[in-house]
């Protein structure tokens, strides 16, 4: 039995059949943990989503920024971007069923001594408060107010994380941070407009993993959403987003007892324009 963590496909089907291929993936053997961004940009976003339905429990799925995205967009309370990729899933006969489906993906996991976000992690948040806040998104986004709390999650502020924030605002702290943080402060503001690498920081801000005395130091942490970085690996921090939908490579790592984790890859045929 495998397990695999497997980076950004946003709508990136035939290089994720691919990969799957390569691995010799078995949904009723082996595990996938998807580090968010199922879909959006890529060609083929429902065919993502039937992919990862049909591996029932065998694929466990994290929210990213571009499918909350698409369950704003499909409740009204988003217009798409120009660059989206939406249409297909929103036009199709079977979009409840997958948009369903979608909702009720995780905002956090745990598994395999790895803490798994699409995003980040404040430097507030230990491991335990890091999933029991996911929990509270995860059933909002489950629940009967989904469409209210999707018209009130969009905006970068509040910034940062205070215990005694509430309703809309902790909500959407929580969010931002696992889904769109790449640079925060020592003190845990976030700056959510910057997209560049590791030299390209924006004054005063450090990628999020590196703050001192972050409370989740020590916890093997595996995210993505930063295409940029690309593939990175520490002995407790493991980003793989390799930019599939730029034109990059879409990436699996297979996990290991012994932490011997192996990354394997394929190529990807579209090139878009970059963007978050």
């Amino acid at each position: 039995m495998a397990r695999y963590l497997v980076g950004d496909v946003q709508g990136c089907d035939a290089p994720l059949a691919r990969l799957l291929a390569k691995i010799g993936f078995s949904a009723s053997r082996d595990t996938l943990y998807v580090l968010g961004d199922l879909v959006n940009r890529g060609p083929d976003s429902a065919a993502v989503l039937r992919r990862l339905m049909a591996c029932g429990d065998a694929a466990r799925c994290l929210l990213g920024n571009h499918d909350l995205s698409l369950l704003a967009v499909a409740y009204g309370h988003r217009q798409p971007h120009r660059s989206d990729t939406m249409g297909e899933i929103l036009a199709a006969s079977d979009r409840e069923a997958m948009l369903d489906w979608l909702r009720r993906q995780a905002m956090a996991l745990h598994a395999h001594g790895i803490l798994m976000v699409h995003g980040g992690v404040l430097p507030q948040w230990d491991l335990a408060q890091t999933l029991a806040l996911a929990r509270e998104v995860e059933q909002v986004l489950r629940g009967p107010a989904i469409a209210d709390f999707l018209g009130r999650m969009w905006g970068n502020h509040p910034d940062h994380w205070e215990d005694g924030l509430a309703g809309a605002d902790r909500l959407r702290v929580v969010v931002n941070a696992l889904t769109r943080l790449r640079f925060c402060t020592p003190a845990g503001v976030m700056d959510l407009k910057a997209s560049g690498g590791l030299d390209e920081a924006p004054a005063g801000f450090l990628p999020w993993f590196d703050v001192p005395g972050r409370r989740t130091a020590g916890v093997p942490i595996a995210f993505g959403h930063w295409s940029t970085l690309g593939y990175l690996r520490r002995p407790d921090l493991i980003a793989l987003d390799t930019g599939c939908v730029w034109g990059g490579c879409l990436s699996a790592l297979r996990l290991a007892d012994d932490g011997a984790h192996e990354l394997i890859q394929v190529r990807c045929e579209q090139a878009q324009v970059p963007g978050e």
